[in-house]
């Protein structure tokens, strides 16, 4: 476990591991070492441990392309203007290559350093990683000193009456309210110190690489309407603040422009979540600050995860937070192979899940109303375990946060803390005829389907052969017939989980 302390020493020289915070302003650890150190420098690494297994996930699904990661663009873009910012100061930031474990003692010790700060992590494995970290600059006689930065409320700050981790989100969200003060939410003022930025050693001093220096190929991010670093964030949160009224209205409709699109932002740091959640909270104490109030229950919601996470690491591990659900049978062999297959790539002849499963795959990103549905449909239409979608998911997603899309995961599966009851079952029929009632968002990634009315195109095949043809389409051809009956799949689901 990586330890946190009060700081009341001052040192000589100190270096930033920057990880999931790339930004210059309100940053803990930053502001922490230009505080109590005359000279700072600062550091990335791109973790060789985290690149080598997305490369040869790439090659397993597409043998013989080039490898391609958004998040990886989306990284470098947001280092340029770190650097940039950081540089603006006197400064400017490291970059290596490799494993972080040995590398950032190894650094610590060129720059003869007497501390190294940075921010915790909560995944098991980074926290192992920083416990390694730790070891080997202890030995040299160097501290390391890190600092919550990621949530409001960490690990055990938030515990129940009886001093237990929160596994029911409402309860959790009412003692988070109650528990919120005006410096929870205050910015670290890191320009304060900023002249403690130290000029970065010639040898050093190198030009920021770009993605192909790592085997990667540019993916589609430029195409995307996804801008980059700190300057993007504050670009999309400008935007969302224009409709943020309309929040709790829109934010479930896929084909309307509900969400804030900062999710992304929040997983890279290159927004702070006190900024977010302080903007959120003043504005839902207004007299029209419902939007605002349903976006703070959604951050809400990530400082949960997040909790859950460090309380109950086995989930990264691969085991449902509920035990019981250990011995739940998922299909097996060939057929669920073949069914996971046309799930990842958006054959399962429900429109819904598959324009939402083709956006994914096209963009990286993915609405958080049609995350439920495909989820559902994976773990209780198809009866395929929720760990290969988990695992998909994280493959993909722009924004991947273990914590959030494993929560989210075992929601949607039942498995997890504060699910929906296995009986309750997500209809992707109903679900599209909800929430995307004219179709619009079935039509930008189905456009095959796109003259059909929004009678049929929630369901083609209730229009029978005959008024398919009428509009150009032949199931089987144009677009494939359901590769399950919801019904029945239904009733399989709940003799699978009521045994």
């Amino acid at each position: 476990m990586t330890r946190a302390r009060r700081i009341d020493d001052t040192f000589d020289t100190g270096l930033v591991w920057f990880r999931r915070d790339l930004r210059s302003t309100d940053q803990a650890a930053l502001y922490y070492a230009l505080k109590h150190c005359e000279r700072v420098w600062c550091v990335f690494v791109f973790d060789t441990t985290i690149l080598q297994p997305l490369a040869d996930t790439w090659h397993a699904r597409h043998p013989g392309e080039p490898v391609q990661d958004r998040r990886i663009d989306f990284i470098v873009a947001s280092l340029r203007e770190l650097d940039d910012a950081l540089r603006a100061h006197g400064g400017g930031l490291i970059v290596l290559y490799g494993d972080p474990a040995e590398l950032v003692p190894k650094l610590a010790a060129e720059l003869r350093v007497d501390a190294v700060f940075a921010n915790h992590d909560y995944e098991p494995v980074a926290i192992e990683r920083d416990a390694t970290v730790d070891a080997h600059l202890a030995e040299a006689g160097r501290q390391w000193l890190t600092f919550k930065d990621q949530t409001i409320f960490e690990r055990d700050e938030l515990l129940n009456g009886q001093g237990k981790p929160f596994a029911v989100f409402t309860p959790y969200k009412n003692a988070w309210l109650k528990q919120l003060s005006a410096f929870d939410l205050k910015p670290y003022p890191v320009e304060t110190y900023a002249k403690h930025l130290a000029a970065l050693p010639r040898k050093l001093d190198r030009q920021l690489p770009t993605v192909d220096q790592f085997g990667f190929a540019p993916s589609n991010l430029t195409d995307l309407k996804l801008p980059a670093g700190m300057s993007g964030a504050q670009q999309l949160l400008d935007d969302f603040l224009t409709r943020i009224d309309s929040y709790a209205d829109w934010r479930d409709f896929p084909a309307a422009k509900g969400p804030s699109y900062l999710s992304v932002h929040l997983r890279f740091g290159t927004v702070s979540i006190r900024t977010l959640a302080r903007l959120a909270y003043e504005m839902s104490l207004q007299p029209d600050g419902n939007g605002a109030a349903t976006w703070l229950s959604e951050l809400i919601w990530r400082d949960f995860y997040f909790m859950v996470l460090a309380h109950h690491p086995r989930i990264a591990s691969g085991a449902s937070f509920k035990p019981e659900y250990e011995r739940l049978r998922w299909e097996q062999g060939a057929a669920a192979d073949a069914a996971f297959t046309a799930w990842c790539e958006g054959r399962t002849g429900y429109p819904l899940v598959d324009a939402a499963m083709l956006q994914l795959n096209r963009t990286g990103y993915m609405h958080n109303r049609l995350r439920m549905v495909t989820a559902s449909f994976l773990a209780k239409d198809l009866g395929v375990d929720w760990r290969r979608g988990e695992r998909y998911f994280a493959d993909l997603l722009n924004d991947f946060d273990f914590s959030a899309n494993n929560g989210g995961w075992q929601w949607a599966a039942s498995t997890g803390c504060d699910a929906q009851p296995y009986f309750r079952i997500f209809n992707p029929v109903t679900q599209s005829e909800k929430f995307d009632p004219d179709g619009r968002f079935i039509n930008r990634y189905l456009p095959q389907l796109a003259k059909l009315p929004a009678k049929w195109i929630h369901a083609p095949w209730l229009a029978g052969a005959g008024k398919l043809a009428e509009f150009g389409v032949v199931l089987g051809k144009d677009y494939p017939e359901p590769i399950v009956d919801h019904a029945q799949a239904r009733e399989r689901t709940l003799a699978r989980y009521g045994k």
